[in-house]
C-alpha cells in the first residue's frame, strides 16, 4: 500500500548545531518571499500539514527567539524578522494547517529537565498566550505541538505523560477547538499491553506521530510495520488519540547524532512509506529544511541532493 507524505517538520534553525550544518546558515539569510515560497512548494509536493518544531531555543550558549514571542532576542543577522507572520499567511492561502511548537524554553538538550521546571512552564504558557492573541483568527493555526520528549519505550514516562497533560490543561483553557501534537521516539521498544494502553488513555493529546527511527539508525523498514501494527491495536483498544507516523527522510553524513544530515534515497523511503501506511491514518516526514527542495525554487539549498528527492517524491508521491 503506498499513502502520501502529506505533512512535515520544518523549522527557523535546526537545534543540533552538527546536524544543520548544511542549511542553518541559509535559513538564518531566508527572505519573506523564500519563507513564502517554501510553504507553497510544501504544497505542491501535496502536504497539507506542517509542523513547527519551535518558537525558541537555548542552547549552551545562546538563547533565542524565532517568532514574536519577547522570553529571547530574534537573531540580529536574521534575513526575515516576521518569518513566522509570513509562513502562517501563505499556510492560510494554501489552507494548510500548521502545528506550532512549544519550545524549547529550556535547555534543548534537557527535555526532563524542561518538563519538570516551573520557570519554563511560565515561559512556556507566556508564550502560548501570546502566540494565541497573534494568530487566533488564523484557519490554519490547527494547534500545538510539544517538542520536548523523552524515550517512549517500553512506556512513557510518567513525567512525560504530566508534562503533556499540563500543558494540554493549559492550552485547552485557552482555547479547546485547537488540537495537540506529539511526536514520541522509542518506538522499536514500545511494549503495548495493557499497561500501555493505560497510558494512552491517560494522555491528553489528539494526535501521536511516532517517530519511525530509521533515519537515526535505530529501525529498518522491514521493521516498522510490525511497530506500527502493534500500536495500531493498542490505538484502538486505547480509543483516544489519533495515530500518525512520524517517518524520518534522512541519513547522517557520518555519525548519527554527531554529523550533518543529508537526504536520503528514495528507495528506502518508498520502503518505509509502504511498511507503515496500512496502520497509520496520516503520514508526516522529519523534515523539509534541507532535505527537501523543489527544483529551481528560490527556497531551494545549495547541492542538488534535496533537489533530487523532491524531484523522486513528487512522482512517489502520484503513484498509487
Amino acid at each position: 500500500m503506498l499513502k502520501p507524505i502529506t505533512g512535515a517538520w520544518f523549522e527557523f534553525r535546526h537545534h543540533s548545531t552538527w546536524e544543520g550544518v548544511h542549511y542553518n546558515p541559509e535559513l538564518r539569510r531566508f527572505t519573506r518571499e523564500q519563507w513564502q515560497t517554501m510553504v507553497r512548494d510544501m504544497h505542491s509536493l501535496g502536504m497539507d500539514t506542517a509542523v513547527l518544531t519551535c518558537t525558541a531555543l537555548v542552547t549552551e550558549d545562546e538563547q533565542e527567539s524565532y517568532a514574536p514571542v519577547d522570553l529571547f532576542p530574534q537573531p540580529a543577522d536574521t534575513g526575515c524578522p516576521d518569518a513566522l507572520d509570513a509562513v502562517m499567511e501563505e499556510m492560510e492561502k494554501q489552507g494548510m494547517h500548521l502545528f506550532i511548537g512549544l519550545g524549547f524554553y529550556g535547555l534543548w538538550t534537557d527535555p526532563e529537565g524542561n518538563m519538570t521546571s516551573p520557570e519554563v512552564d511560565a515561559r512556556a504558557f507566556r508564550a502560548a498566550r501570546i502566540l494565541y492573541d497573534r494568530y487566533r483568527d488564523f484557519r490554519c493555526f490547527e494547534g500545538w505541538y510539544l517538542p520536548d520528549e523523552t524515550e517512549a519505550g517500553p512506556y512513557f514516562k510518567e513525567l512525560f505523560i504530566d508534562y503533556v497533560n499540563r500543558y494540554a490543561k493549559e492550552l485547552r483553557a485557552m482555547d479547546s477547538r485547537r488540537k495537540i501534537l506529539i511526536a514520541p521516539y522509542g518506538t522499536n521498544k514500545i511494549r503495548t499491553d495493557d499497561v500501555f494502553v493505560d497510558q494512552l488513555r491517560r494522555l491528553d493529546c489528539d494526535y501521536i506521530a511516532y517517530q519511525d527511527e530509521v533515519g537515526v539508525q535505530k529501525s529498518s523498514p522491514e521493521q516498522t510495520g510490525e511497530y506500527y501494527r502493534r500500536l495500531r491495536e493498542a490505538h484502538d483498544r486505547a480509543d483516544r488519540s489519533r495515530l500518525w507516523a512520524d517517518i524520518e527522510l534522512f541519513d547522517f553524513e557520518g555519525q548519527v547524532y554527531h554529523s550533518a544530515l543529508i537526504p536520503s534515497g528514495i528507495s528506502r523511503i518508498e520502503k518505509q512509506i509502504r511498511s507503515v501506511a496500512p496502520w497509520v491514518e496520516k503520514i508526516l516526514c522529519y523534515e523539509y529544511p534541507g532535505i527537501l527542495a523543489r527544483p529551481g525554487s528560490v527556497a531551494a539549498y545549495a547541492g542538488s541532493e534535496p533537489a533530487r528527492l523532491y524531484g523522486e517524491l513528487e512522482l512517489l508521491q502520484n503513484k498509487r
